[in-house]
């Protein structure tokens, strides 16, 4: 335990001045004439300074461990991670002049692994996904360091009143739209706690809003989310970095939830190069799965002549992965045929219906 006050002051003085010197990350309108009614929105993640939507855990996940005494000015930081959250806790690790560990899959994108290393922090791989937990566990009692487990802190350590949180953000942005109050806010889990930010925004600031959670194949949430067995366990995790879960999570909150739908790993992939015609730049395979199921909602409002605004997250960039999700080959062996879901896109764009695929 730390209970060096000064050092805290400093540390917590140190993340905020960088948070101060950081703009808000901005909300982009889709271009979607099939949809008149209808508008879409991407909060737009990316251009955090470590490039993705981690960057405001990453923050959330320090403070709330510097002021409980958890972390002291020569604590080594420990995280299990697929690799965006643990390249934003490096950032943080060196701006604290801290030692930064992230055990990770051996399957992590090798760019993520650059990009932890040129933060200073270190990658520490294992074979199987389901082994992170107790690695790190293990990293942390050997080296007397503290595991941040973003897991279970990920939902309390961000404060979902407002606080510059990111559905405070969002509605904020949001004020002067024509429907300045999303029907739907279309959010996929990783740890789960964005969406326990979200849900429990919207409810403590009484918005209309629903919230739905999309889900990839390989996660066990959805089954959760129906169930409420919270035993359940998966063999494999998702092909989709930094979302899905093979068991559940703490963080994940079901109860502030209002629809989950999971999201075929193929359709996540075919939106992602739909997006990039549409917006002219790569994104990540989570927020294909962000889009496909705000794309669905967006096809089931215009059936039913409703009027209203979706927004959803542009988790990070897809310069992150060349190598797999913008490699034709590796979709090929590892996705599978995508070219369904490009065609229904395709039609989507004139007739704002998603079909069915067989």
């Amino acid at each position: 335990m730390c209970r060096d006050h000064k050092w805290m002051n400093d540390a917590v003085q140190t993340i905020e001045a960088d948070y101060q010197r950081s703009a808000d990350t901005h909300l982009l309108k889709l271009d979607l004439p099939c949809l008149p009614d209808i508008d879409i929105y991407l909060k737009d993640e990316s251009t955090h300074p470590t490039g993705s939507l981690k960057h405001r855990l990453a923050r959330s996940l320090f403070l709330y461990a510097i002021c409980n005494g958890w972390i002291g000015p020569n604590t080594p930081i420990i995280e299990s991670s697929s690799g965006s959250t643990a390249i934003s806790e490096a950032y943080f690790a060196r701006l604290l002049g801290l030692p930064f560990i992230a055990v990770m899959p051996s399957c992590t994108a090798r760019k993520k692994i650059e990009q932890i290393e040129f933060y200073g922090g270190k990658a520490h791989l294992v074979d199987h996904g389901d082994q992170i937990y107790a690695e790190s566990h293990r990293l942390a009692r050997e080296l007397g360091g503290h595991y941040m487990d973003q897991f279970t802190y990920a939902e309390r350590a961000t404060d979902w009143r407002g606080n510059n949180n990111i559905a405070n953000a969002i509605f904020d942005q949001m004020q002067l739209e024509r429907f300045p109050v999303p029907s739907w806010v279309v959010m996929s889990a990783g740890t789960g706690g964005t969406s326990a930010t979200i849900g429990r925004f919207i409810r403590y600031q009484k918005h209309a809003s629903k919230l739905c959670v999309v889900d990839p194949l390989n996660s066990v949430f959805h089954d959760f989310y129906r169930s409420g067995d919270a035993r359940l366990t998966l063999s494999s995790g998702s092909k989709i970095e930094g979302i899905g879960r093979p068991r559940v999570e703490p963080s994940f909150i079901a109860s502030v939830v209002d629809e989950m739908r999971t999201v075929e790993d193929r359709a996540s992939i075919a939106t992602v190069y739909w997006l990039e015609q549409l917006l002219g730049r790569k994104v990540g395979a989570s927020t294909g799965t962000n889009v496909y199921g705000a794309l669905q909602l967006a096809s089931e409002m215009a059936k039913r002549g409703e009027r209203g605004s979706i927004v959803t997250l542009l988790c990070d960039s897809g310069e992150r992965y060349l190598d797999t999700y913008f490699s034709p080959e590796w979709v090929a062996s590892h996705i599978g045929d995508i070219e369904p879901y490009r065609r229904q896109l395709d039609d989507f764009q004139r007739t704002a219906t998603l079909n069915a695929l067989g």
